[in-house]
């Protein structure tokens, strides 16, 4: 049976190509343009997926998903923001309720958004695969090193899902202090920081004796091969570039590693 994916959004255009996209892929696929009537389609037609707009007439994005939570027989539906703004408290709010991901207009690729929707439509279902990450990470403790507030609000979200600590700092000072004291599983680590960067927070590390296997992932905006060579030389066990790679890669990455 074909999974159904309710599209609340009043971009006729926009509407249109989403719904010709996910048609085409076998979904079977409902639109609705005014946000008041949401919530009766989300009764109606029982979706298992649903990508939502923000700005709507009559009832907005927020107010649907406030709504929706508060309707035991709608709330388990997974939900996907398609919006106008990328502002992070933004972001934030609708991650505060249960929004899945979030994509920007602006960035609008409908390639992106049907990778998006098979995420959480896959043959073995999102909460299946979340489930079995969870397994693996749950009670890890993972270490995130930086300074960017709205990343690492999303990582922690997304592993605190699955049962992790997070340790976080915005610097290479606070993630040694730390460090004297707390022994992670794993270590995310960024190389453009404010002080002490990356490479050398990498360094002081592995001449720390209870902390030298400790895997660490380097993740950041560098991608030149002598940056990748640096971080493997001084002994990181992984080098993600960030432009590459989505959330769920990241923490499939941290799965592989502490399995």
């Amino acid at each position: 049976m074909a999974k159904k994916i309710l599209i609340v959004e009043d971009d006729k255009v926009l509407g249109e190509v989403l719904v010709r996209k996910l048609t085409g892929e076998k979904y079977e696929v409902s639109l609705v343009a005014d946000g008041a009537n949401a919530i009766p389609r989300m009764h109606e037609f029982k979706p298992d997926l649903v990508l939502l707009d923000i700005i709507l007439p009559h009832m907005d994005g927020y107010q649907i998903l406030e709504a929706k939570a508060k309707d035991p027989s709608l709330a388990p539906i997974p939900v996907i923001v398609i919006s106008n703004s990328g502002q992070p408290v933004e972001i934030n709010r609708v991650l505060a309720l249960g929004v899945k991901d979030y994509l920007i207009k602006a960035q609008f690729d409908p390639q992106e958004v049907l990778e998006r929707v098979r995420a959480e439509l896959d043959s073995t279902t999102a909460s299946q695969k979340k489930a079995a990450i969870g397994k693996d990470i749950r009670g890890k403790t993972i270490m995130w090193v930086e300074d960017d507030n709205f990343l690492s609000d999303l990582i922690a979200r997304k592993l605190a899902n699955q049962g992790a600590k997070l340790l976080h700092a915005n610097n290479g000072e606070d993630a040694l202090k730390i460090l004297e004291t707390e022994r992670p599983d794993i270590i995310l680590l960024d190389v453009l920081l404010p002080g002490m960067d990356g490479f050398e927070i990498l360094k002081q590390i592995k001449t720390r004796e209870p902390l030298k296997n400790t895997p660490i992932i380097i993740l950041s905006n560098l991608g030149q091969k002598s940056d990748l060579e640096k971080g493997k030389n001084l002994g990181a066990t992984k080098f993600l570039i960030k432009a590459t790679v989505t959330l769920d890669e990241i923490v499939d990455e941290i799965r592989n590693q502490v399995a």
